[in-house]
């Protein structure tokens, strides 16, 4: 039937053709769509045939309703013929699918979404079928396939360009109904013209009278299934009758209608043993059949099958059970009673002792009442859902569960955990809902306190009122009083947040640091430094500081709780304790799938690195970072990302990347109601500023920062705004606001640990320091150690140089200019090294040219390939580590030699940068 229904898509042939016939050469992804019945699976078959003539190998799935609950069900279909070829990749990557496809137990003590280590799996998978041959990956009716497995499509779709891996996914009409695909190819498939049309239907029903042809056309209103199969549907019954054809019935119906009329003279037995695939979560013929007999009583085998066959219905295949087109099981479901609906879930049930997950669902599916005993066992799956890195099954768990039992207790605590899944899961909208549904309920005092919790989650980006601030201490109180300490110290790092993003009256922060000190924990508990260095970032500094050294000297943590400690850093501006918790907890983040906890993480590694102007590990985390938040519906930290992006740019001379970067933050940022978030975007613009040569415009941006009035406000951060205020001053009404803005931070932060902070003051305290006592500012501050901030070090020493020329002392000038030159020529601070070789040239002394720095030269991805092999590592090396394929290192490496000007690996260590 293809052939026939490709009538008139000579357009819509050419992009599949195009895209199998570039498989040797580069991957790619299409995403067709359209109604049901236009035409998807014919165009689909027809590039796995082509493919196949090639030489390709081809992987099919098809979604089908029944299994969309069934986690990674339709990425099991697609692989199952290549599991052999699991076993070549990592360690932890094969037994995440193994475990995902229940071939491995599941192992100890693990928890945590693995979706994302799944995906890099998976495409590893593919990777190793296409060492082979160019591998054509094809999906039909995408918009049933379990959310687990549309997620990890979603992710190969973006990554196979390197790769001679070809994706083509079809589903339904609304194409948002994969919500990985907004920035796919597509193809929407349109209904077919009417002289198409009328050379279809003349090759499918050469016989039909004129009026049957008329109305079968004009109700089939270009829709190549309906044009092939009601013509069949009607020849069935004998007669055009209007109950058929009737225009008041949609297409939907009327298709199903015509694939019912097929399979109506069917044996009772091969009725059943449909209905049983049709209910079934997988297309196993030893279990359908095992659960057809269940329900007979009697033995039913698969000769029961073969009038399906005949009939065209189904196809089997192997040892497996298919239906020719989701319509088809639609169908049968759709003419069967309610009582046999809930008998087949009921048998497939009692067939599937041993696999209680599945059983579970098949349970509550047949079950029409209350029952605690299938909730219990929802929770069960809920459970494993979750540990296997599927989040949306586990709410369909718990939801379900929540319908089936009675018992209060036991509702409220699975309603809260759906709240937190749907908050995870980015439906913040529907959370609410949950929680009103608890509060319904009687949720006893540690229930209400989650509640709170959940409650500033979500109001988190709009809420910013210190009302929200006492609330979560009062609850944490009264958690900590029902013995919940943990709790406790959740809501309390939750009021903390707060204000470090606010900075509420001092009161408030001390009342919270208290509250915490005061709870049966750890001191070295990483919430509870986290929560220390948000609410007191100054006074409680040194404590914090004395506990993250401790952390990293001790060890045993987590990549949580490494990822927290990070959290704690960056707020205290310890970016050296940032890089190392960061670096610890990314692998181990990546490996578990914790995306948006990764995506956080690397904002903080980007926007540390800033300032050790470590091009190499920071535009990466930065590129990464957006890529993951955008991904995840996390937008304060695309805006974060976006913020260092910027940073980055304007270090090294790229005005307009800069300047698009923090425009997106800023609009990104205005949405919300967050002082923090309004700095760092001020902050931003005026380095940008100053990296244009426009110090006024710079200035104008930071002092936002210092006045009070100002929605940008933020005490805490002036200690980093300070070095950007007290450059761009050069006015003396700029000089001396920026002078009483530099006494105000040493008086209340002039003896803070973090060595940052005290680089940055030393900085002000020598650029606003009057004649009189520059000199001796300028000599304090070269002898802090500046070895974690070496882009400050060099703006001192090019200040300094240019207050000593300037005082005609042009031959001591040309010293810490000429340091100054080197040191930002060698960390590729393109303005400044040209600000500090016009001063040098002002000293009397000539500059050499700059090239262009040769990591300008490649992407944020080419840049952490060509570093890793100049290490040595091989390329499988370099694939494990960044979750690429050895083939794909290749090809990023044959792209990075010339635009290096080398031939070989052995030549990377000489190029700056790479080593």
């Amino acid at each position: 039937m293809s052939g026939t229904t490709l009538f008139g898509r000579g357009e819509e042939l050419a992009a599949v053709d195009a895209l199998v016939d570039a498989l040797p050469g580069r991957g790619d992804a299409l995403l067709v769509h359209g109604a049901p019945g236009i035409g998807r699976s014919a165009l689909l078959d027809h590039a796995a045939a082509r493919a196949r003539a090639c030489g390709f190998t081809v992987l099919r799935a098809s979604g089908v309703r029944a299994e969309s609950d069934l986690p990674f069900a339709g990425l099991h279909q697609l692989t199952h013929g290549v599991t052999d070829l699991i076993a070549r990749l990592p360690t932890p990557q094969a037994q995440a699918l193994l475990r995902a496809f229940g071939m491995a137990e599941p192992s100890p003590g693990a928890s945590g979404p693995q979706l994302f280590v799944l995906s890099l799996a998976t495409l590893g998978l593919l990777g190793e079928v296409a060492a082979e041959a160019p591998v054509l990956v094809v999906v039909d009716d995408a918009q049933w396939l379990d959310t687990p497995t549309l997620d990890v499509l979603a992710f190969v779709a973006r990554r196979v360009g390197a790769e001679p891996i070809g994706l083509l996914v079809a589903l339904g009409e609304d194409r948002t109904a994969w919500r990985g695909a907004h920035d796919l190819r597509e193809l929407h498939l349109r209904p077919l013209e009417p002289s198409a049309a009328d050379a279809l239907l003349t090759a499918r029903s050469p016989g039909l009278a004129p009026g049957t042809r008329h109305r079968v056309a004009q109700m089939s209103a270009g829709n190549p299934l309906a044009l092939t199969e009601l013509p069949a549907a009607l020849r069935a019954e004998g007669a055009p009758r209007e109950s058929v054809l009737s225009p008041r019935l949609p297409l939907t119906a009327r298709l199903e209608r015509a694939f019912s009329s097929r399979s109506a003279g069917l044996p009772s037995e091969t009725h059943l043993a449909l209905l049983i695939a049709a209910t079934a979560d997988d297309g196993g013929l030893t279990e359908v059949l095992a659960a057809a007999s269940a329900l007979t009583g009697t033995e039913v085998s698969a000769r029961s099958l073969e009038p399906a066959l005949a009939a065209g219905l189904v196809r089997v295949d192997g040892f497996r059970i298919d239906f020719t087109h989701p319509l088809v099981r639609s169908a049968v479901l759709g003419s069967a009673s309610l009582a046999d609906r809930l008998a087949a879930h009921g048998a497939l049930a009692r067939t599937l002792q041993g696999q209680p997950d599945r059983q579970a669902w098949h349970r509550a599916a047949a079950g029409g009442r209350p029952d605690e005993a299938v909730a219990r066992q929802l929770d069960q799956a809920a459970v494993s859902a979750r540990e296997s890195g599927a989040p949306a099954e586990a709410l369909t768990a718990l939801e379900r569960a929540v319908a089936l039992s009675r018992v209060p207790s036991g509702n409220v605590a699975r309603l809260l955990d759906a709240a937190e899944l749907r908050f995870e899961l980015g439906q913040a909208d529907r959370v609410s809902a949950l929680l009103q549904q608890v509060e319904s309920l009687g949720p006893d005092l540690l229930a209400r306190a989650r509640v709170v919790l959940l409650r500033d989650w979500l109001e988190s980006e709009s809420d910013t009122s210190t009302s929200r601030i006492h609330l979560l201490i009062a609850t944490a109180e009264q958690a900590a009083g029902a013995g919940d300490p943990e709790l406790a110290l959740r809501l309390l790092r939750a009021a903390a947040r707060r204000c470090w993003w606010a900075d509420p009256e001092p009161e408030l922060r001390e009342r919270i640091v208290t509250a915490a000190e005061r709870l049966p924990v750890p001191e070295l508990h990483p919430d509870l430094v986290c929560t220390l260095a948000a609410a007191a970032p100054v006074e409680a500094s040194a404590t914090v500081i004395d506990r993250l050294r401790r952390l990293e000297r001790e060890g045993g943590y987590d990549v949580v709780a490494a990822a927290t400690l990070a959290n704690a850093a960056i707020m205290l501006n310890a970016y050296d304790q940032v890089t190392g918790f960061v670096r610890h907890a990314a692998d181990g983040l990546r490996r578990q799938g914790r995306q948006a906890l990764l995506a956080q993480s690397l904002v903080f590694l980007a926007l540390a690195t800033v300032h050790t102007v470590d091009w190499e590990s920071g535009l990466p985390a930065a590129a990464e970072a957006a890529r993951l938040a955008e991904e995840n519906g996390q937008p304060r930290w695309l805006t974060g990302a976006r913020v260092a992006k910027a940073q980055f740019a304007a270090l090294r001379g790229d005005l307009d990347t800069a300047l698009v970067a923090i425009g997106e933050a800023e609009g990104q940022g205005l949405t919300v109601v967050d002082p923090s978030k309004l700095a760092y975007i001020q902050i931003t613009r005026g380095l940008i500023a100053l990296a244009a040569g426009h110090p006024g415009e710079a200035f104008s941006c930071v002092w936002r920062v210092f006045d009070p009035a100002d929605p940008s406000y933020h005490p805490f951060m002036q200690t980093m705004a300070i070095t950007e205020l007290a450059e761009a001053a050069t006015g003396d009404e700029q000089r001396a606001l920026a002078r009483s803005a530099l006494q105000q931070l040493v008086a209340s932060g002039g003896t803070s640990e973090v060595q940052m902070i005290r680089v940055n003051l030393g900085f002000a305290r020598a650029l606003l320091a009057d004649d009189e006592h520059a000199e001796e500012h300028f000599r304090s501050a070269l002898a802090l150690d500046m070895s974690r901030a070496p882009f400050v070090r060099a703006r001192l020493m090019l200040a300094y140089g240019t207050w000593l020329r300037r005082r005609r002392r042009v031959m001591e000038a040309r010293t810490p200019l000429r340091t100054a030159r080197e040191s930002f020529a060698a960390m590729g601070v393109e303005p400044w090294r040209e600000r500090a070789a016009q001063e040098l040239r002002a000293a009397g002394e000539g500059s050499r040219s700059q090239g262009r720095p040769d990591r300008d030269l490649l992407t944020p991805q080419e840049v952490q390939i060509a570093r890793l092999a100049a290490r040595g590592l091989s390329n499988k090396e370099i694939g494990r580590q960044l979750h690429l394929s050895p083939r794909t290192i290749g090809t990023h490496l044959y792209r990075i030699f010339p635009k290096l000007g080398i031939t070989s690996r052995s030549q990377l260590g000489e190029k700056p940068g790479t080593d």
